[in-house]
């Protein structure tokens, strides 16, 4: 996450409202260059059980209507055995397959911005046009973050562009032109899970393959020497094909978060044929989750100053979880609500939607506290005033001295990390929807807290060794981390 310093570029800022000179220390990025036996047995667990989980949950709404304890009370009891189950599952099939082909490229080949009279044959057909008549929308190239290696490299910012066409797409053929039923995802959920599953494997595989044989920047790289971690982690940065696919930054944003919004509405058109209507609950759902993808894509220059794109090393962790775990797990709730037609009284809608729409105030007023900070180097008001910050420094891999300031006013005054409070709350909203008659839709609030959690512990732990004494100025200036008063 540190940035290196280099004349006419703006500067980079950390998840922790840390604005500092474009410098990297090659001795905190990325992920780790060796390998404890706890993260090693980690890295092995998921990669084991992690598809098992995926499968589970979508099975157990297939097959027992969402109660997760169903399989495993019917194989206890001796009414199913595991192969009963598995034979219950339907396989893929060659619409599916051909259905999910289609879907991935039309999103590899859908709207990009060209440069010039240049084409791109992946990833581009049509400049971004969005940036040129919407008022504060960032699009077109954009430069991301300083690599390790100080690359600096440029990115095709079009997210917000295919989005909007893909959603105008669905929403004629539902109204106009009828090539398909709306509830096609549905109907294909569980044969559309095993292309899903082949896509992910592949481009990790291929990923893997890539960074040992054929590097895009060999300089970003890194090698434990253990298969798996290399594996899972990942050992190229910023795998690309060419100069402008960017692997991390397409899977990503899509095609796993532009079919978020999509499955939705398609989860809600089956609940729409089952039963005759479309719940509030279902509503609420898709409105939320909405908000929190379009304003993925409409942040998404600022996407690329975050830890995914910043830290994250791109492997089976991003291949797979952007291709399956994400679309899968993610849009729980949803599915959930096809088979459970919830209907909120107004009371609890109403509550659900406060939380959630506060929930976005603070996400969004958060990260703009520091993006405003970080593009203005700390010359501007946050909450009324002049910001508070902690002077600090740092030395780079090539031995220099640099100085950053550490952000300690508005939410980023409040707790470290006061943007996943906003985070946890829209997370908690989806859930609530969904009312309290099965634990499986409060997954995603579960994993949500962990992940949050575990980021926010990982991030710490560079910034206090490359900060040292100043890193612990700022703790002793923001005591709390998450939550003011708890942790």
């Amino acid at each position: 996450m540190a940035a290196k310093s280099q004349p006419n570029i703006p500067k980079a800022k950390s998840l922790d409202g840390v604005t500092n000179d474009r410098t990297a220390s090659q001795g905190q990025w990325g992920r780790a260059w060796e390998v404890d036996w706890f993260s090693l047995a980690s890295v092995i667990f998921l990669l084991l059980f992690a598809p098992f989980i995926v499968y589970y949950f979508i099975m157990a709404c297939d097959q027992y209507s969402c109660a997760l304890t169903g399989p495993v009370v019917d194989i206890v009891t001796g009414h199913a055995r595991l192969s009963d189950i598995w034979a219950k599952t339907p396989p893929i099939t060659r619409k599916a397959a051909q259905l999910y082909t289609l879907w991935v490229t039309f999103q590899v080949s859908s709207p990009c911005p060209g440069v010039g009279t240049q084409q791109v044959l992946l990833y581009t057909s049509l400049p971004d046009f969005c940036h040129k008549f919407l008022p504060g929308y960032v699009g077109g190239i954009q430069e991301g973050a300083v690599t390790p290696a100080g690359v600096v490299n440029k990115y095709q910012i079009n997210g917000l562009q295919a989005w909007l066409l893909t959603h105008l797409l669905w929403f004629a053929n539902a109204h106009l032109l009828s090539w398909f039923s709306p509830t096609i995802i549905f109907d294909n959920w569980i044969p559309l899970l095993w292309c899903a599953n082949i896509l992910g494997y592949a481009v990790s595989t291929f990923a893997m393959v890539k960074g040992y044989f054929f590097p895009t920047s060999a300089r970003d790289c890194k090698f434990t020497g253990n298969f798996f971690y290399n594996y899972m982690m990942g050992i190229e940065f910023n795998p690309r094909i060419g100069k402008w696919f960017d692997f991390k930054l397409f899977f990503n944003g899509r095609p796993g978060i532009v079919a978020w919004t999509l499955i939705n509405l398609s989860f809600a058109a089956k609940q729409r044929e089952l039963h005759s209507h479309v719940t509030n609950a279902m509503v609420l759902v898709n409105v939320l989750q909405a908000i929190y993808v379009i304003d993925f894509f409409w942040n998404e220059t600022w996407y690329l100053k975050t830890i995914d794109i910043c830290h994250d090393h791109f492997g089976w962790y991003l291949g797979w979880g952007d291709c399956v775990w994400l679309p899968y797990l993610y849009t729980l709730q949803g599915l959930y609500l096809v088979y459970h037609p919830v209907q909120l009284s107004t009371p609890h809608a109403v509550g659900v939607l406060l939380l959630g729409l506060v929930g976005y105030y603070i996400f969004r007023v958060a990260n703009h506290q520091k993006d405003l900070f970080r593009r203005t180097d700390g010359r501007c008001l946050i909450w009324g005033r002049k910001p508070k910050v902690i002077e600090c420094s740092y030395t780079s891999a090539d031995g220099q001295r640099h100085h950053s300031k550490l952000l300690v006013s508005g939410f980023w005054g409040v707790a470290r990390h006061f943007n996943y409070v906003g985070d946890l709350m829209g997370s908690l909203a989806y859930c609530l929807a969904c009312g309290g008659g099965h634990l499986l839709p409060y997954f995603y609030i579960i994993y949500m807290a962990i992940l949050l959690t575990h980021r926010c512990l990982r991030d710490e732990h560079r910034c206090a060794s490359k900060y040292g004494r100043d890193w612990e100025r700022y703790t002793a200036a923001v005591p709390y981390r998450l939550l003011p008063g708890i942790f």
